[in-house]
């Protein structure tokens, strides 16, 4: 599986490759075909669709692959966050390498940015600050090939595939006569299916794997439609990429289920990537634990250390491939074991993180907005955090009117590096307030509140020194948590 990086390292099965299609019969679906189509065809428009198909802005900044180099993604909801992005990177990234300019479709439709304005917002502050290193930029979650038209036009480099919406996430819980009724009705979409029943792989350096009948067909059930998406979608970046002459690499999420991926399934999923030539970078898998917005991690990080070890020496044998670490932003407990386990290949993706520290900014400059924010959070909390995955309630965290001094406020809803700092903490772990998760699901609605939205972002224009400290703080100890494990 290539990696679109010249001097990547080669899989250890690159030279098995062709004798392999005679054991496993070849791709589910003929995603050759299919991709000289699409690269044949016009690219698709949905006169509904939000997002105009407009070029790249004009910069001498343009984003480039990453490869297999450790990367860290810097979601920025209000294209005013990468000064201090830049100057945490500087600081503390080391080999890690930065995303600057990554937003999923669903971001761009609340916050009313088009896929053009957020590589603009990047490439011209990473020209103004005389940035020389590589970049990325990455369109994330992409569902459509509407989504893959809009960012690939744009500029976007590096494509992150969500086939969430075709993924069975009860399909752990059926017994044997629903998952065989639910087999049958998936079963167009795994071809699969029989070149793995039986079999069992050992892993170099890794997990033996088994796969059992019972195995193969909930794999099927729980990612058979997904992962047929995932890859007529691959197939038709690869056609985007190829009409625009642009390079391209490819992330896939599976991670948005409520149950952790499987080895087994892991390994059917990056092994029909590689079958397909999807041009797979980074793989991210539903990890053990939970991963919610806004706050640490939250399990066993022995256990999950363990799990890594397990899934990233999967990456190694099928790719080389990143693990990617989803819903990423203030996991500081679990970074170490991220980047120990993968042995540096790995990819963490954060957003609403930047957006919590731009009204940390306002909770130090304007007292009155940031009450007047914390209390509209509050009223579209329940509506906003349908489609997140969070614990934090209203009920728990107290009103602005109840906390008469701002700090104290700030404290409840933002955090303390100081606080966790005093009990010896702060290089080791994130913050746990609920408050957090209040005011980053509800992100879009202040953004675009006629009043609420333009005063913020009046006051990070105005005040942008804090704004830069307070973003640059937060990301250097995110990156030296990751570069305890390089």
């Amino acid at each position: 599986m290539s990696n679109g990086v010249a001097g990547a390292p080669p899989s250890t099965r690159d030279r098995e490759a062709k004798s392999k299609m005679t054991i496993y019969g070849p791709p589910p679906i003929e995603y050759h075909r299919i991709a000289r189509k699409l690269k044949e065809s016009e690219p698709t428009h949905n006169p509904r669709y939000p997002f105009p198909v407009s070029p790249m802005p004009t910069t001498t900044q343009k984003p480039s692959l990453l490869g297999m180099a450790p990367s860290f993604g810097f979601g920025d909801r209000l294209g005013l966050a990468t000064p201090g992005h830049l100057d945490a990177l500087a600081s503390e990234g080391g080999p890690i390498k930065g995303i600057f300019a990554q937003q999923s479709i669903r971001e761009m439709t609340r916050t009313k940015r088009s896929p053009q304005q957020v590589m603009a917002d990047a490439a011209r502050t990473l020209e103004q600050e005389g940035f020389n290193d590589v970049w990325g930029a990455d369109a994330d979650h992409l569902k459509t090939p509407q989504d893959v038209d809009a960012t690939a036009a744009a500029g976007f480099v590096f494509f992150t595939i969500d086939p969430s919406d075709h993924v069975d996430g009860q399909a752990d819980t059926y017994d044997g006569p629903a998952l065989e009724q639910k087999f049958a009705a998936v079963r167009p979409d795994a071809a699969w299916f029989e070149h793995y029943c039986g079999r069992t792989v050992q892993v170099p350096d890794g997990p033996k794997i088994a796969f059992e009948p019972h195995t193969v067909m909930r794999a099927a059930v729980k990612y058979g439609r997904a992962l047929a998406h995932a890859l007529e979608l691959g197939a038709y970046i690869r056609a985007a990429a190829d009409r625009l002459g642009q390079p391209h690499e490819i992330e896939l999420s599976v991670d948005e289920t409520p149950q952790p991926t499987t080895l087994a399934e892991h390994y059917i999923i990056a092994e029909q990537c590689r079958e397909a030539k999807m041009n797979l970078v980074s793989l991210a898998p539903r990890f053990v634990g939970d991963f919610e917005k806004g706050v640490d991690f939250k399990g066993s990080v022995e256990e999950l250390a363990d799990s890594l070890a397990q899934h990233a020496a999967i990456a190694r044998d099928l790719g080389p491939y990143k693990l990617s670490v989803h819903s990423g932003s203030d996991k500081l407990s679990m970074y170490a074991p991220v980047a120990r386990a993968t042995r540096g290949l790995f990819h963490v993706k954060t957003a609403g993180t930047s957006y919590l520290e731009a009204l940390r900014v306002v909770a130090r400059h304007d007292e009155a907005l940031f009450r007047r924010i914390v209390d509209f959070a509050r009223r579209r909390y329940d509506q906003d955090k349908a489609t997140y995955h969070v614990s934090g309630t209203v009920a728990g965290e107290p009103p602005s009117d109840q906390i008469a001094d701002v700090r104290d406020l700030e404290r409840i809803y933002l955090g303390s590096w100081a606080q966790l700092d005093a009990v010896g903490d702060g290089e080791g772990r994130g913050f746990t307030n609920g408050g957090r998760q209040i005011l980053h699901c509800t992100f879009g609605s202040v953004l675009t509140d006629p009043d609420l939205g333009s005063k913020l972002r009046q006051l990070l224009e105005s005040e942008p020194a804090t704004h830069r400290q307070v973003l640059a703080e937060h990301f250097e100890r995110h990156l030296r948590a990751l570069r305890r494990g390089l």
